[in-house]
């Protein structure tokens, strides 16, 4: 009797919610229903499983409502590691050509004002006679 009670309560729930709700709360509830369905004793969830959450967080309010296997905070914090990770890569040391030294570049010009007609393989040329 309260199973049907509850039921009829989560059908009339239902009704009243708009279309893009429902289609949320179906995609979510599906999405859940297939990481279940692994093959697996305990059912793991992928790197794309988490991305689907986070998304879902952001697009839809109401997510959490429908989130049965893992924990909300859980979600949250997988958006918090993305986020660092996100921020880590885009704030990493850039690779490139190494400095040069303050006094090979004095050098270098030294050999340019003195020498007007030598181009860079020859001033490259000295360089490396010089060792440097």
């Amino acid at each position: 009797m309260l199973h049907l009670l509850y039921v009829l309560l989560a059908t009339a729930r239902s009704s009243l919610k708009a279309q893009r709700e429902l289609a949320l709360e179906n995609l979510a509830l599906r999405q859940q229903l297939a990481v279940v369905q692994r093959k697996t004793k305990r059912p793991k969830l992928s790197n794309a499983d988490r991305a689907f959450w986070v998304a879902l967080c952001r697009l839809w309010p109401d997510w959490q409502n429908a989130l049965l296997i893992v924990k909300p905070e859980t979600v949250i914090g997988w958006h918090r590691t993305g986020f660092k990770l996100y921020w880590t890569w885009k704030s990493r040391k850039r690779t490139g050509r190494p400095p040069i030294d303050p006094e090979i570049r004095t050098l270098i010009r030294r050999i340019v004002r003195e020498n007007p007609t030598w181009g860079a393989p020859r001033v490259h040329s000295e360089l490396l006679m010089q060792g440097r």
